[in-house]
């Protein structure tokens, strides 16, 4: 037992050392240590090979196109601007008497199908100038945008991290990951915008910020898609797989094979994303070189980073499932506290130590697929709670390891004393309103 724990604490002190201190790719870093585990498990030679490259492949099949949709989405909402429509009609809607609320509201539905670092950077003229309009320190409103950001960008798909955990612990409905992602990333946005809502009181309004064009100002001369049309990419596949996902129930009613059939087929999330992916097309200003060459460039060359990583991840875990991990957990491990304990853990000392979301949750969630049975998380259900509660855990914490941090940081004005304060403080409270969230969940569907 202590042989295969050790091989396991060993193989994540590498991964920690390798990304955070030399700078090594976190392919790499997961790459060695795949073969790390599959020597000294001793695993065949002659299996070794196979294993790793039908986990990677297999992997890549479950998820890849979905990927790679999610991304192109994300990237054609942000330069078509749709997010820029978004945002203004949640403006509207909340009023700019509410800022730190608007800004976690646009935080949270933006965040869905835009990384959070891109999404921060394109909404940070937004954040400065609500600032200069409510005479409101910038410090708040921006710990209420990188806040409402940060929920989705962990907990709800399409984003890379939830995908690929869902991949590596073999879940089919990728639906309920969502519907449970919205739902446990409310409360999390929730603390984070009280958070804000508190360091207003502490970071008055000084007058001293670059002074902008108003947000609205600066986009007065360029035609915005409308709202309905921003939305379409997100909303229209995530009603297109609970078509599919109630398929089923229906046809008890309408008796119609073709129907029920045409509804699985549009609801399975590859098609969904690609049919949502037909929408954000649309949204394109015009067919050109600069729309369909550069855009869809862009956004598969931002794919395949991430589908490099989560295919190793795969392999990773696909090598840990020859570990006889399960007859070394003691039956005490499978209680539902440190059943939900542990992937918050291991996922928060990842992320803590070397600073990627996205690299925590593929590495938590390869390591714990092979005793999701000793834990009792082996249910669809049960499935989706590991995924939220694994995201819990990579939000927590985000510091100067993490690109986020010196986004937010940078974007905002913040000096790296009150980055920490603020920024880093609010991604603790985050994970730990998110892991007591799912113990929550757990407590009522578990």
């Amino acid at each position: 037992m202590v042989s295969i724990i050790l091989l396991l604490i060993v193989a994540i002190i590498f991964i920690i050392i390798a990304t955070s201190k030399f700078n090594l790719h976190p392919f790499l870093a997961l790459l060695i240590v795949t073969y790390f585990i599959a020597f000294f498990a001793g695993i065949p030679l002659n299996r070794i090979t196979g294993i790793i490259t039908n986990g990677f492949g297999d992997t890549l099949k479950s998820i890849g196109i979905i990927i790679i949709a999610g991304t192109l989405i994300g990237v054609i909402l942000e330069k078509s601007r749709a997010t820029t429509t978004i945002s203004q009609a949640i403006i509207r809607l909340v009023t700019e008497k509410r800022p730190t609320m608007a800004l976690s509201i646009i935080g949270y539905i933006v965040s869905i199908p835009v990384f959070c670092d891109s999404a921060f950077v394109i909404l940070s003229s937004l954040n400065r100038s609500l600032s200069n309009k409510t005479r409101k320190s910038i410090v708040p409103l921006a710990i209420a945008l990188s806040t409402g950001l940060y929920a989705p960008h962990v907990l709800i798909p399409p984003t890379p991290g939830p995908i690929a955990a869902a991949a590596n612990l073999h879940m089919d409905n990728l639906l309920l990951v969502i519907i449970m992602g919205m739902i446990i990333a409310v409360p999390v946005v929730i603390s984070g915008n009280i958070f804000a809502n508190f360091l207003a009181k502490k970071y008055p309004f000084t007058g001293d910020i670059e002074k902008l064009e108003s947000f609205d100002e600066t986009n007065n001369n360029i035609k915005l898609p409308a709202l309905g049309a921003s939305l379409a990419p997100i909303l229209i596949p995530i009603l297109f797989m609970a078509l599919g996902t109630t398929a089923n129930f229906f046809d008890q009613f309408i008796h119609n094979q073709t129907i029920t059939e045409i509804f699985t087929f549009l609801g399975t999330p590859v098609n969904a994303l690609l049919i949502g992916l037909g929408f954000a097309f649309f949204l394109m200003p015009e067919f050109n070189k600069t729309t369909l060459n550069d855009w869809v460039g862009e956004g598969l060359k931002n794919a395949a980073t991430i589908l490099v990583i989560t295919g190793i991840g795969g392999a990773l875990g696909a090598v840990i499932k020859f570990l006889p991990l399960q007859d070394y957990l003691s039956e005490g491990i499978a209680t539902k506290n440190l059943g939900i304990l542990l992937p918050f853990i291991i996922a928060a000392v990842l992320k803590t130590t070397q600073g990627s979301s996205t690299v925590a949750i593929i590495t938590t969630s390869a390591i714990l697929f092979p005793i999701l049975p000793t834990l009792g998380f082996d249910s669809e259900t049960g499935k989706a709670l590991m995924i939220m509660a694994i995201g819990a855990g990579a939000m927590t914490v985000s510091h100067a390891n993490d690109s986020y941090f010196w986004v937010v940081s940078q974007f905002s004005n913040m000096d790296i004393k009150t980055a920490y304060k603020t920024h880093t403080i609010a991604s603790l409270i985050q994970g730990i309103t998110g892991l007591i969230s799912v113990y929550i969940a757990y407590l009522i569907i578990g």
